[in-house]
């Protein structure tokens, strides 16, 4: 099945394949269940995960029933363990909301809970993440996941979420972060899609970020922590959960 799914992965085209895999969903969990591997998001049982990537697939990596990755699970993770999102009375901004995520957090009576997104149908206000319509101060969390690497100018992008969460508010903004990268690379001059998908590990992505992001959040006005969560970890701990090992968190306070 994983070969297949790995064939399957590399033909249709993305869009496409997003749309099918939420219909097929409910198959790969059933004949997938076992007991090596747990999902924390619903907190099912596999025998192993698919494989998924956009150029190289990632062995052992998408959960069939939420189709979470690494960096949704980890993040489930640290919520839940280590904030007060699941209880405290919250007003949440969600950039981007993604599937694994959407409806659980919709569903949470602590939560006042906004999405925002150009493009996505799930977004509850369509919006630039470079020129919000939110006032000043209005928001005690923001979640901002694998979205500034899209964005041309992400200094203003960051500018913004700093404008629109409260003081003493907090934020989690995950990136795809080489972290044996000090300096982040960018290099507008590569337009062939195909060669900027080998660069930048998607075609859509204008940048890979190092280690210096976090100062650059930091210059914005942010106080950062980058987060090792897994180093909390045992071994058997990240692969029951199937987490990238060593995938920083940041963590950001106003």
């Amino acid at each position: 099945m994983k070969r297949l799914f790995k064939y399957i992965l590399n033909l249709l085209p993305r869009p496409l394949l997003i749309k099918l895999s939420y219909l097929a969903r409910p198959f790969l969990a059933f004949f997938m269940r076992g007991n090596k591997h747990t999902d924390p998001i619903d907190g099912k049982k596999f025998k192993s995960f698919l494989p998924y990537g956009y150029l190289e697939p990632r062995e052992n990596v998408l959960s069939p029933s939420t189709l979470s990755l690494e960096r949704h699970r980890l993040l489930w993770l640290y919520l839940k363990n280590e904030t007060d999102f699941f209880t405290a009375p919250l007003k949440v901004l969600h950039f981007a909301p993604e599937q694994a995520f959407y409806g659980r957090f919709r569903k949470l009576k602590n939560l006042n809970y906004t999405t925002v997104d150009l493009y996505s149908p799930l977004a509850d206000v369509k919006a630039d993440i470079c020129d919000l319509p939110f006032e000043d101060d209005s928001y005690d969390v923001i979640l901002c996941n694998h979205v500034l690497e899209h964005i041309t100018d992400d200094s203003k992008a960051m500018e913004e979420l700093y404008r629109v969460m409260k003081p003493r508010g907090w934020g989690i903004f995950q990136i795809p972060q080489d972290i044996n990268r000090e300096k982040t690379f960018e290099d507008d001059s590569i337009t062939d899609k195909k060669e900027r998908t080998k660069i930048f590990g998607q075609y859509d992505h204008v940048r890979i970020y190092g280690l210096d992001y976090f100062d650059k959040l930091r210059a914005i006005g942010f106080n950062v922590d980058a987060v090792d969560y897994t180093a909390t970890m045992d071994a058997a701990t990240v692969d029951k959960y199937r987490l990238a090992q060593g995938e920083l968190i940041p963590f950001v306070i106003k």
